[in-house]
């Protein structure tokens, strides 16, 4: 059966998890890409709904098919009706499976399991003519969307968004997806730098870069003034890659030095034991405040009642969160790594230090606290500029809509029939649903 030859209306959208609190940047592509014209079939390989607490959410999750929830009876019967209709591919995707799963570090069972999961949603994915799919993140996702393909279904993309698929690109087989792909998205240029890397110049000019997007809700937000309160935040899940440990300890360097500050810390996860055992040897009670995951509203608001954002991370792709604190005119403290000085640039909209080192982030965060309220608003404000510029997500959407409409560009044309819009929708327009946690476990978190 080929995909291209059917009615290319819809895009199938694949996610190990959604919706999920901490994928507001996924929810914000695909209303962008509906109010663009283009019809949008979510699908999930898990659920993770006990998580949800807000309405948009779970107005969301009503429209999402999660493959996992298929049950025992309809993954195998999947599986024998694709064996049984399509038994020359499904011996190449078998064969996939197994020369990804004996390199990989989760092993051959587990991506067996990822090729049963790939009948699944072949099936649905033939009920439904849906002609491509787009998976987000680079791992198992992807991993899922490309056996699919090559049991004879759709064409596919997926983005990718670090750190995670940069750390283990042979045991993900990112090289063997990129291959297969119509197109692969990196969200900064140093993210399209990592996946050149390990890919052939032949294979080069399918990498794009499609920057995540911000709510209006941040970049149309009224101007709150600094305070004058010596107070700094940091978002994130609490995990090692954050650098939270090493911002506890540069906290204590400064409560040594006499330096009346806070700090708080929102968001949860792995390492807040740890933390709150550091901050107790330390005697930080007075100082540094963990609150636990978050509000979207509760997250804004805790950008605005401090001074400036402090994420002082070991590896990250480009935190979502940065473009939020900018967009709300907030400075940022940051670190060299991965995309984020595509966006902070030092002593315009923030300071990046070293990642690791524990003395320059002592004088970035001793800087901020002592500045005048005036040069840290004129710091936020040149931030607020540029993620209007870089990160608007009706002008990320155009660029991904564009990237569709290229690949579903031969059905199309057989079909004489376009689901593309001409015109793009204004910011106003993309109904923008809101995450109520921007801190909860998940790799994604980072973007």
């Amino acid at each position: 059966m080929s995909y291209l030859s059917q009615n290319a209306l819809t895009i199938a959208y694949l996610v190990n998890q959604y919706p999920k609190v901490s994928h507001s940047f996924i929810r914000r592509e695909i209303l962008g890409l509906e109010a663009c014209g283009l019809k949008v079939a979510r699908f999930s390989i898990r659920s993770c709904s006990s998580e949800l607490v807000d309405e948009s959410d779970k107005a969301e999750l009503e429209r999402t098919r999660v493959v996992l929830k298929a049950g025992a009876g309809e993954l195998l019967s999947s599986l024998f009706q694709t064996i049984l209709t399509s038994p020359v591919h499904f011996l190449k995707g078998l064969w996939q499976t197994i020369k990804i799963g004996r390199q990989s570090d989760r092993g051959i069972l587990r991506h067996l399991a990822y090729l049963v999961e790939a009948c699944v949603l072949l099936k649905w994915l033939r009920e439904d003519n849906i002609s491509h799919i787009h998976a987000h993140f680079g791992t198992n996702s992807a991993t899922v969307a490309m056996l699919c393909h090559l049991m004879d279904g759709p064409s596919y993309s997926f983005t990718v968004h670090g750190p995670e698929e940069f750390d283990k690109v042979a045991a993900i087989a990112l090289p063997q997806k990129v291959a297969q792909a119509k197109f692969v998205v990196a969200v900064s240029d140093f993210g399209r730098s990592q996946i050149y890397r390990w890919c052939p110049l032949s294979q080069w000019s399918k990498i794009h870069v499609v920057h995540c997007g911000v709510d209006s809700d941040f970049l149309r937000h009224d101007s709150v003034p600094v305070p004058t309160d010596p107070r700094l935040v940091c978002v994130g899940r609490l995990c090692p890659e954050k650098g939270q440990l090493l911002l506890v300890e540069a906290a204590g360097r400064l409560a040594q030095q006499g330096l009346s500050f806070n700090l708080t810390l929102v968001g949860d996860g792995p390492l807040r034991s740890e933390l709150e055992s550091r901050i107790t040897k330390l005697g930080l009670h007075n100082h540094v405040e963990i609150t636990g995951w978050a509000s979207s509203t509760q997250v804004r608001e805790a950008i605005l009642s401090a001074r400036a954002l402090v994420l002082p991370s070991f590896a990250e792709g480009l935190p979502v969160v940065i473009m939020e604190a900018l967009a709300l005119n907030r400075p940022v403290i940051s670190t060299y790594i991965a995309g984020i000085p595509e966006l902070v640039e030092p002593s315009v909209c923030g300071w990046l230090v070293p990642s690791g080192s524990i003395d320059a982030l002592v004088t970035a965060m001793k800087t901020a606290i002592e500045a005048e309220p005036t040069v840290l608003q004129q710091m936020g404000s040149n931030g607020h500029k540029r993620v209007t510029q870089q990160h608007n997500v009706v002008i990320e959407v155009g660029k991904l809509k564009g990237l569709f409409e290229s690949a579903l560009q031969p059905a199309l044309t057989s079909t004489g029939e376009s689901s593309f819009s001409n015109s793009f929708p204004t910011l106003s327009q993309i109904p923008i649903r809101q995450s109520p946690d921007y801190t909860s476990p998940d790799q994604g978190a980072s973007c």
